[in-house]
């Protein structure tokens, strides 16, 4: 322990928490997930049956003992809009706890949309100071994971630090896509590259490298004048990750708090759970791993809920038990309002309002809500996007030059449907 470090008690945080300020950056469309964004930005993006992207963010908030958010939106958000307003309208602001939509309204003298992480939150600096936070914690609103922040809260107290980073490790060869840190005996950070060509190891481990999870907690009037410094600058990007954290490296007081000292786990599991699920296959593998009979994440601990809005659905429902006709799923999650007639599936993912009609065959793929699934369809190792009307007969997933005609089929082989796609079949 540094001569500076210092003891920080559970009520000294819970206090601190309450003084908080948490600002998700969810304004980024995600290019590489290709059509499943085209008029969604990611964080709204459905994931695991019933929730968005953006829900683990807020729930961890939330689970955190943090109350008070601004959601900063940009890329096409009026779904994400709707879903934040529809789902978490439950805060009371006369507790003074609030979820407050903070799109990009060329709100400085400039009168740019937001141009980088950093400008997106100078932009909203009048806002931010009328909370008046003693720190503002800022998220990104695109991953997949469970955190308790209050823990990172307390490292960066007890460390005294002006800005704390979250990292993880990864293995060397995916660091390039991360800002990569070195640090000290202390957890200081000595040294932060983002997205190097040649990236640092971990110290004692020369597959791994620390990575910034792109979480960070300021102290609040440290922010507001590292914002206004680089605001002034030309030439910068205004990211945090490019250019706010490393020109803060060897003068001002950086700190890394490890992500497996604050990962929420359920028993028995061993991985610290986290994933971007940013590309079409990093998006099918973690809905298809929540299909196994242990997923690496669970969904189900009462302890660390994840919050959503979902409309008001019947039950599922699965009709006939012919031996040629019978309406099952196996090894699958199945949402509210989904009716499996006559037709098997298996190892997928069924969001709400999906009808799988008979004789047809969903195997390892992801659906959407609103979709129908026509008769005598196979469908395997596919996702297929909301409000899709697969034809009968379609097969998708047996013949690879085939499917990358018709759709956008992935190197790994996951299979893209859209209802552009389908659109353009039928013309």
């Amino acid at each position: 322990m540094e001569p500076q470090d210092r003891v920080i008690n559970d009520i000294e945080v819970n206090l601190r928490l309450r003084r908080t300020l948490a600002l998700v950056l969810a304004g980024g469309r995600g290019s590489r997930l290709k059509a499943l964004t085209d008029w969604h930005a990611k964080p709204g993006i459905p994931f695991a049956g019933k929730f968005r992207i953006i829900d683990f963010t807020l729930s961890n908030c939330i689970n955190s003992g943090i109350r008070r958010i601004g959601v900063l939106t940009q890329y096409k958000a009026h779904s994400l809009l709707q879903h934040i307003q529809r789902g978490w309208g439950f805060l009371r602001g006369e507790f003074n706890e609030f979820i407050e939509l903070l799109p990009a309204q060329q709100r400085t003298e400039g009168e740019a949309w937001y141009k980088g992480t950093a400008d997106a939150v100078y932009q909203n600096l009048d806002i931010i100071r009328e909370h008046g936070p003693e720190y503002v914690l800022v998220l990104a609103g695109d991953h997949i994971y469970k955190m308790d922040y209050g823990k990172m809260l307390a490292h960066h107290l007890a460390c005294g630090a002006d800005v704390s980073v979250a990292c993880l490790e990864v293995p060397l060869e995916d660091a390039r896509g991360f800002g990569v840190m070195a640090v000290d005996d202390h957890d200081n950070v000595i040294r932060f590259d983002e997205k190097p060509a040649n990236p640092q190891h971990a110290p004692g481990k020369p597959d791994k490298a620390l990575a910034s999870m792109g979480i960070y907690i300021f102290n609040a009037q440290f922010l507001y004048d590292r914002l206004q410094e680089e605001a002034s600058e030309p030439g910068t990007e205004h990211d945090f990750g490019k250019n706010i954290i490393p020109k803060l490296i060897g003068t001002h007081k950086v700190i890394a708090h490890p992500f497996q000292d604050s990962c929420v786990m359920h028993e028995g599991a061993t991985e610290h759970y986290w994933r971007d699920v940013g590309t079409i296959d990093a998006y099918w593998e973690a809905n298809i791993d929540l299909t196994t009979v242990t997923p690496s994440l669970n969904l189900y601990d009462t302890n660390w809920p994840i919050w959503t809005y979902q409309a008001q659905l019947p039950p599922a429902k699965f009709v006939f038990d012919n031996d040629t006709r019978r309406g099952m799923a196996v090894d699958s999650l199945v949402s509210g309002g989904c009716i499996i007639s006559g037709a098997v599936v298996r190892r997928s993912m069924l969001f709400s309002n999906v009808r799988v009609n008979s004789y047809s065959l969903v195997e390892d793929t992801v659906v959407l809500p609103d979709c129908d699934i026509g008769r005598h369809a196979k469908l395997k190792k596919c996702i297929v996007d909301q409000g899709c009307v697969i034809p009968p007969g379609l097969v998708v997933g047996e013949d690879p030059k085939l499917d990358a005609k018709r759709f956008d089929r992935t190197d790994k082989g996951v299979t893209l449907i859209t209802a552009d796609m389908l659109r353009k079949l039928e013309g």
